[in-house]
């Protein structure tokens, strides 16, 4: 299987905490809540304290509190100081009187949505995958360029309410490439997650696990000037 394209290369994901908290320094000595341990969210929180030269494994402490509900009650109660999670979340954490520190699209690239192929499928069938790109360019271009149109789409299929689509979609429209195109900084980052929580040591080239060929086509065709 190979990456062939990034949706969204960089993570919507914010960094929430108590009000008492002003920085992300501050989290230093201080929990974490997480849904669960070795989990995506812990992975990008980890990323986020690295960022701020915090570590992870020493200054702070994670602790796995479940669903969004029960980490913010675990918030209320004192028990954790910060939480994470992609929009909605950071529109709900205003709400009850939490603040955000920061957002990791803010701070790094770190794809969390494309497109995957096998290698069969690459060989056999490169023109399909390349119809499926430019179709991931023009919807993330529409997303970005027509809010009006989107944010009924968006409350339909994450069924929440207007006020609540109209933040969420400010909150991440942002984060839709373009281009579709996987920095190689972010995709760095995401070999080397997968290789912490895989437990691998040996080096992992960017060949054998993404394949960007046929997106440059696709992005040549549609007069775009890949990075």
């Amino acid at each position: 299987m190979k990456l062939v394209a990034a949706y969204v290369p960089v993570a919507p994901t914010a960094l929430i905490a108590r009000p008492e908290i002003k920085s992300i320094l501050e989290l230093k000595g201080k929990t974490i809540g997480v849904n669960a341990y070795g989990g995506a969210l812990e992975a990008m929180a980890r990323l986020m304290l690295k960022h701020f030269t915090i570590d992870p494994d020493k200054e702070v402490k994670f602790l796995a509190t479940g669903p969004l509900d029960s980490r913010f009650g675990a918030m209320k109660q004192g028990l954790t100081h910060a939480t994470l999670g992609s929009p909605p979340t950071d529109f709900l954490g205003k709400k009850l009187g939490f603040v955000v520190l920061t957002r990791a699209h803010e701070l790094f690239s770190f794809p969390v949505s494309g497109l995957i192929a096998s290698a069969k499928k690459l060989k056999d069938r490169p023109d399909e995958i390349k119809r499926v790109i430019k179709a991931g360019i023009k919807a993330n271009r529409y997303i970005r360029q027509n809010r009006d149109s989107t944010l009924p789409v968006m409350a339909e299929w994450l069924k929440i309410d207007k006020e609540m689509a109209a933040a969420t979609y400010e909150s991440s429209v942002k984060t839709f490439s373009e281009d579709l195109n996987l920095p190689d900084s972010g995709l760095r980052l995401l070999i080397d997650e997968a290789k912490r929580v895989a437990k691998i040591n040996r080096e992992i080239s960017f060949a054998e696990v993404a394949d960007l060929s046929i997106l440059r086509e696709a992005q040549k065709e549609l007069g775009i000037i890949g990075r």
